[in-house]
């Protein structure tokens, strides 16, 4: 990878399929530099085994004490970009203020439809025939930031949540590497050119 490569921080919680993705897929325009994780997890042994440097923030009662931690983790590395990739813990105040601009989340939904942890169940629930894919800036709401890209899925006759959401799975995983690799910084903020 040469120099000018984006440094990235992933954030993650579970199994890291989206994390999977983004390692496989550096190029000269990013690196991951830092996987953080809330807990102990698959993605974390993912990041581990491809020799990147990991930290484990557990999740405390005293949750601005926990974002300070957070923050102290992630600015560790001083990423250009910080990447959700699953990760099931909403940032505080400290954490959006410090990486404002660079800090970027995936979800599974066509936000502003069905922000939340159980956006594939709401879609199902709620009988859509198109659900999706989007990444966004992150702000102090509930998958509430400015939407950067977004991909349709469709939702098939007797789709179970688990069927519908692997096929989100799999735009969500093409989608963010798409945008990692158009990324750039414009004044202190990630912008993507495509």
């Amino acid at each position: 990878m040469c120099d000018s490569a984006k440094s990235v921080a992933v954030l993650a919680s579970g199994t890291g399929t989206l994390l999977k993705a983004i390692i496989d897929n550096q190029e000269s325009r990013y690196r991951v530099d830092l996987v953080v994780a809330d807990q102990i997890c698959p993605a974390v042994q993912r990041a581990k085994n491809a020799g990147i440097r990991t930290a484990v923030v557990p999740m405390e009662e005293n949750r601005n004490a926990w974002n300070e931690k957070m923050v102290a983790a992630v600015a560790s590395v001083d990423p250009d970009l910080v990447v959700s990739a699953g990760f099931m813990c909403l940032l505080g105040p400290a954490f959006v203020k410090e990486f404002a601009g660079r800090t970027i989340n995936t979800h599974p939904s066509l936000l502003p439809a069905f922000p939340g942890a159980h956006a594939v169940r709401d879609a199902l629930d709620h009988g859509v025939k198109v659900t999706g894919c989007t990444v966004h800036y992150v702000d102090a709401g509930l998958d509430s930031g400015e939407i950067i890209a977004q991909r349709a899925v469709e939702v098939e006759a007797g789709d179970t949540e688990f069927e519908l959401h692997e096929r989100i799975k799999k735009a969500e995983r093409e989608q963010i590497v798409h945008l990692l690799h158009h990324a750039e910084l414009v004044n202190g903020k990630v912008v993507f050119n495509v």
